[in-house]
């Protein structure tokens, strides 16, 4: 594979894998923010040592969040450093009258092909809870390729409960096939059997807990980036079931347990009300081994400031990397927000 990726590699320094949001005109409704952004051979790990070989935006899975306004004028440049077609499709974009946005290979516009770019140009709407993927190959490019990552659109009227939100978390569920991981071009058949499951692109215990103080409001947004069902359940506290595929619903439920489809966007809100060390996981049991090794794949803690763990919680000598759920970038407005924790090894 290496004679294959490497006369691509030049393109990568004509330019940067991302840049930051550029705001031209004199109001935020009519922002114009540009972005640039490359698609990279990298080699990621899901957990311990299961790598997987991805096509990666900005080299990283997820791939960097997208913060904008509703209403924002959107340009992406995108650069493909990969041997292989790619396209990106807006998911929950609108698209009026820009259709030909859409990034659908072969309908909406040829696919960017290895070593070549294309500038998507867009509005943002509506806005909430959305995600962007490659539409070429899907089958592979997304299930297995980790070519995905968030697009987060802020509302120009946010509903009366999300203005109380204190915590913001992003989590995107996945699924791998181990059997395809270093063979790039193949895979994403019907019949592959997943044995690894990740949130964020990492699978219990090499991903992060939530960390939360007690009164806290926190939002958590879950985006189907997989090919399975994933049926999330949250010890200790009830969630309210506030926003479907970004639309907030006009009457919110309560839940524990909440199943998030492929494609599917849920956004749920709560109260910290109840101080300790609560488990967050996939209530599917078979999607919460590593392989052949239970006690894995989508599990988590939502943990409470001023506990403190006994000698036998899992996390207690690991060390906290914010940011993880990109809890940190979403305090600081619109932009494009890149993760070191997610970039992988590149594949020269």
């Amino acid at each position: 594979m290496t004679s294959r990726f490497s006369s691509f590699r030049r393109l990568a320094a004509l330019a940067a894998f991302c840049t930051a949001g550029v705001l031209l005109s004199s109001t935020a409704a009519a922002a114009v923010r540009k972005y640039d952004m490359n698609i990279e051979d990298t080699r990621i790990t899901l957990v311990e040592k299961q790598q997987y070989h991805t096509f990666a935006f900005s080299g990283q899975v997820p791939g960097p969040l997208f913060f904008v306004d509703e209403g924002d004028q959107v340009e992406v440049n995108v650069n493909n450093v990969t041997a292989l077609p790619h396209s990106i499709h807006w998911h929950g974009m609108l698209q009026k009258g820009t259709w030909k946005m859409d990034g659908i290979a072969g309908t909406t516009q040829a696919p960017i092909q290895p070593g070549e770019s294309f500038t998507y140009k867009f509005i943002a709407e509506p806005s909430g809870t959305m995600w962007y993927h490659c539409h070429v190959n899907v089958n592979e490019h997304v299930v297995l390729r980790g070519m995905w990552g968030p697009f987060i659109v802020r509302p120009k009227k946010p509903t009366a409960l999300e203005k109380t939100v204190t915590k913001d978390f992003i989590m995107m569920l996945s699924d791998w096939d181990s059997k395809w991981a270093d063979k790039p071009g193949f895979g994403g058949l019907p019949g592959d059997k997943f044995d690894y499951f990740t949130i964020n692109g990492k699978s219990f215990p090499d991903n992060q807990p939530l960390r939360v103080k007690q009164g806290d409001v926190v939002r958590m947004r879950f985006i189907g980036a997989g090919d399975l069902v994933h049926s999330i359940h949250l010890h200790g506290h009830v969630m309210t079931v506030a926003f479907k595929d970004g639309f907030p619903l006009p009457a919110p439920y309560k839940a524990d347990t909440l199943a998030v489809a492929p494609g599917e966007r849920y956004d749920v809100i709560f109260t910290a009300d109840n101080p300790g060390l609560w488990m967050i996981h996939d209530h599917v049991d078979s999607h919460v081994m590593n392989g052949d090794r239970p006690m894995g794949g989508i599990m988590s803690v939502l943990e409470y400031e001023g506990i403190k763990p006994d000698d036998f919680y899992d996390w207690k000598k690991k060390k906290f990397e914010p940011n993880f759920y990109y809890e940190e970038s979403l305090k600081k407005g619109p932009g494009i927000y890149t993760n070191d924790g997610f970039k992988g090894q590149a594949v020269q």
